[in-house]
């Protein structure tokens, strides 16, 4: 499978294994490009930015999660972290601050690849795609086709994209996409925190559960009128959340 050219930015002190991971994206079709410094990388990304970012998270001077809070705050390039075992902290952190997908050292290069090539086919599509027609109101009833409207907002699954009531995107991680589609696909239904990591996927070992309620909070942070009174994705207590359309 080609990369299509997308580019592909290693952010990792280990000189070994950053050369490694550049090596094996280059030889399956990605332009990759390794940093060994959080300001190398700033400066790249200022002059082309990448598509994906793999963040080692514990780098000497500025580390991944910092630098995670400056893409985030750019736009929408894929995030990766990779980070040491056991280090659960650091996953949760990376989370909120609304990491793609993550990876533990040590990892095999097929694993890697694997993880980028299924967060960039995630990604939300182009801002420069055509806006979805705030006129087509046909089969967008939540769960009757490709389109699922709500709130004003419009998610479409198959661009993978959420706007809101004037066309414009709403910036969304992949996995908020994930999570959204899974549970706009599903109004009315309950589902367990357990259902939602085998369909949206995301399953981060022990914390994966843990890992599901930061996300619900994110999401509702960016499509709910008020967070704190959800009126979309709304907590059923003992079982998991459900999806409730207009």
């Amino acid at each position: 499978m080609s990369g299509d050219d997308k580019r592909i930015a290693v952010v990792d002190d280990e000189d070994d294994l950053r050369d490694a991971i550049v090596e094996y994206l280059s030889m399956n079709g990605f332009v990759a490009t390794g940093y060994g410094r959080a300001a190398a990388f700033r400066e790249a990304q200022e002059r082309e930015p990448a598509d994906l970012a793999i963040l080692d998270i514990a780098m000497p001077g500025e580390d991944g999660l910092s630098l995670a809070r400056w893409l985030r705050a750019r736009g929408k390039t894929g995030i990766i972290f990779a980070t040491a075992a056991g280090t659960s902290i650091d996953r949760i952190v990376g989370l909120e601050l609304g990491a793609d997908d993550y990876i533990v050292k040590p990892y095999e290069l097929r694993e890697m690849l694997a993880r980028v090539r299924s967060v960039l086919r995630r990604l939300p599509a182009e801002q420069d795609q055509p806006a979805a027609d705030s006129s087509a109101t046909t089969a967008t009833a939540p769960g009757s086709g490709k389109r699922i409207r709500f709130g004003g907002m419009m998610l479409d699954l198959e661009a993978r994209a959420l706007s809101d009531s004037q066309g414009m995107p709403i910036d969304l991680t992949a996995m908020e996409l994930d999570l959204l589609a899974a549970l706009a696909t599903r109004p009315g239904r309950a589902l367990s925190r357990a259902q939602i990591i085998d369909i949206a996927g995301g399953n981060d070992g022990g914390d994966a559960e843990r890992a599901i309620d930061i996300r619900i909070t994110r999401l509702r942070r960016k499509i709910e009128p008020n967070p704190d009174t959800p009126r979309y994705v709304k907590t059923v207590r003992g079982t998991g959340y459900v999806f409730l359309g207009d």
